[in-house]
């Protein structure tokens, strides 16, 4: 589930300065009044943060927390949320393939990367450990479409493409995505 939303002062608490904290109950609050999805705010992990690429006209950052669905069911209100579906990462990205859905970048990122952990148990433990990545996305025009590239590619800071020894990139070429990771 990828609620929206936005950080309201109210999320700040009795910490000001803690936009991490802040952003952690925002993401608690949005999940109950746009799915109706109660969490426990400790249950939260914080595995990403996103920043939209400079070339949007429309410019956001975005924490991504996990936690395990614990049951209940998602509030269909018309408003927020139209219709919903639960999907396996694998199933997201063959429907993004095939044109039925469309996922943001980040949104591909993770299902990429959740797609490799068979167990709910075993991503989150993965999840949790190691720094939170904060992205902010460099892309590029490339022949017939767009390469987003992350901070682990060696052609993030304006290196050729083709010699990039790391890889961490996202093609966006003739409607097609194709999302690319390998170490140095």
């Amino acid at each position: 589930m990828y609620p929206g939303g936005r950080i309201d002062p109210a999320d700040f608490g009795d910490e000001p300065d803690n936009v991490d904290e802040a952003a952690r109950r925002a993401a608690v609050r949005e999940a109950e009044e746009e799915a109706g999805v109660e969490l426990d705010p400790s249950s939260l992990i914080h595995f990403a943060e996103w920043t939209t690429p400079a070339i949007r006209p429309k410019r956001f950052r975005t924490w991504f927390f996990a936690a395990r669905a614990t049951g209940g069911e998602i509030a269909v209100d018309g408003g927020e949320i139209h219709a919903y579906r639960w999907m396996r990462p694998q199933d997201a990205l063959a429907a993004q393939a095939t044109g039925d859905i469309e996922l943001p970048g980040p949104t591909f990122v993770t299902s990429h990367w959740l797609s490799a952990h068979t167990r709910v148990e075993r991503a989150l433990a993965a999840l949790g450990r190691g720094p939170v990545p904060r992205y902010l996305p460099h892309t590029r025009k490339i022949e017939g479409g767009l390469v987003s590239l992350l901070p682990e590619d060696d052609a993030f800071d304006g290196g050729e493409l083709e010699e990039a020894r790391a890889r961490h990139r996202i093609y966006m070429v003739d409607g097609a995505w194709r999302y690319e990771r390998r170490e140095g």
